[in-house]
């Protein structure tokens, strides 16, 4: 094994010289013969107390990944089903991220992992069986993000943006103190832009590496708790630690297009996500309630489908707030506003807040993650072991429907 230096301070301990493309499988089935896919014979059952570590969405939002004290597991979201476990002697992990649905992850290692610490990252193929790379950091690292052309690793004062066939350091970005390890990415190929918190408080930095353009954004007066972008990376929506505000930004410009109110006390914003034709907006938190909004962006090609292929907003060419107005148009749905919102010139900003337009409620106390599955539905994974899929009225909105709940880990641990 190839043991490379790297100006990060950190060892960079590639297994082959470089990933080969033709590493890159797909997972659409349990792979044959394999006792610890599916639902086949499992090593370890839930009744032996696995616990749940951490959950997290593939790009597409198709799967999801569960990171527990004994391995890792993957999931399918339509129709839901375990779609494959590793069980590892070495103990579990606390980071789990997939790439789309290829045999590729990035694993981070839970404290009481003997093999894998949590200042490594291993770059696990799972045809394989076994780790191709690996990353060293004198830090516990906060988080893994994955393009199919790079990896980037969230340490709590800084981020690296590693080339994915080479492991090679790309880029190191300083931030502000980021425990919760934010940063998105898009997913695009011909877009490869990166969010991130500034060095400011409520500053975000959106690095679009195509064009070689830094823009700084000041998104809200307290700290960045939440952070999303489009796939295309032209829009981010952000939140904050007070958790009451969502806006939505251009990311070429920096202007802010919308905002939405969640609420008027404080929360824990767990996940926003922005469904694929940028036509709706979802947020979970703490209190146990999953937001819906309705989007006034402009894109281009609009029409009456919620199910339209993916649309890219109309922002390369908008570099001034008097040209913002061909961005705004109604949705389908609109936010419920106050009765006194024809005041907001005189009454404080709170009566002239657009709310969600539909609603969900789940226990409080549990963090969920939310996004959207297709014809209309939020899907949702919980650190209670839960997965939910509810529907929304696209016209008339209000509470969501229940359509399918799913226990998928039987376990009353939290994730950190």
């Amino acid at each position: 094994m190839t043991t490379l230096s790297s100006p990060n301070s950190s060892t960079v301990s590639p297994s082959r010289g470089t990933i080969s493309p033709a590493a890159f499988g797909t997972y659409e089935s349990p792979m044959p013969g394999d006792s610890h896919s599916g639902h086949s014979e499992p090593a370890i059952s839930d009744n032996d107390e696995t616990e749940l570590h951490f959950v997290s969405w593939n790009q597409d939002y198709s799967c999801f990944a569960a990171g527990t004290s004994r391995g890792f597991r993957v999931y399918n979201c339509d129709p839901f089903k375990e779609t494959f476990r590793r069980d590892l002697k070495s103990g579990g992990f606390g980071i789990v991220e997939m790439l789309f649905r290829c045999n590729i992850l990035a694993l981070v290692g839970a404290k009481a992992n003997t093999q894998y610490p949590p200042n490594k990252v291993i770059i696990w193929d799972d045809h394989q069986s076994r780790c191709i790379g690996e990353f060293s950091f004198r830090s516990e690292v906060r988080a893994v993000k994955l393009r199919r052309d790079c990896i980037v690793v969230v340490l709590e004062h800084k981020i690296y943006v590693y080339n994915f066939m080479d492991l090679k350091l790309l880029h190191q970005i300083e931030t502000v103190a980021n425990p919760r390890g934010l940063s998105c990415l898009s997913h695009q190929l011909n877009t490869s832009v990166l969010a991130c918190p500034g060095l400011r408080r409520g500053q975000i930095r959106v690095e679009h590496f195509g064009l070689n353009m830094t823009k700084l954004i000041k998104a809200h007066d307290s700290q960045i708790a939440c952070l999303t972008l489009t796939i295309d990376g032209l829009l981010l929506a952000t939140a904050s630690t007070r958790g009451t505000l969502i806006r939505l930004f251009n990311t070429i410009d920096g202007t802010q297009l919308q905002e939405v109110r969640r609420g008027v006390d404080r929360a824990d914003i767990c996940s926003i996500a922005l469904s694929p034709n940028v036509q709706w907006l979802v947020v979970s938190s703490d209190k146990g309630t999953i937001h819906v909004y309705s989007l006034r962006v402009r894109v281009v090609g609009e029409d009456a489908s919620a199910d339209a292929a993916v649309r890219t907003p109309t922002l390369l060419c908008q570099n001034s707030s008097a040209s913002l107005d061909a961005l705004i148009s109604p949705s389908t749905g609109a936010n419920p506003g106050s009765s006194l919102s024809f005041m907001k010139g005189v009454l404080p900003k709170y009566f002239s807040s657009e709310w969600s337009f539909a609603q969900f409620h789940l226990p409080e106390c549990t963090q969920y993650i939310a996004a959207f599955g297709s014809q209309n539905t939020i899907i949702t994974a919980g650190t209670d072991g839960s997965f939910h899929r509810c529907s929304f009225d696209p016209v008339n909105g209000g509470e969501m429907v229940q359509q399918e709940y799913v226990r998928f880990l039987k376990t009353e641990s939290r994730p950190r």
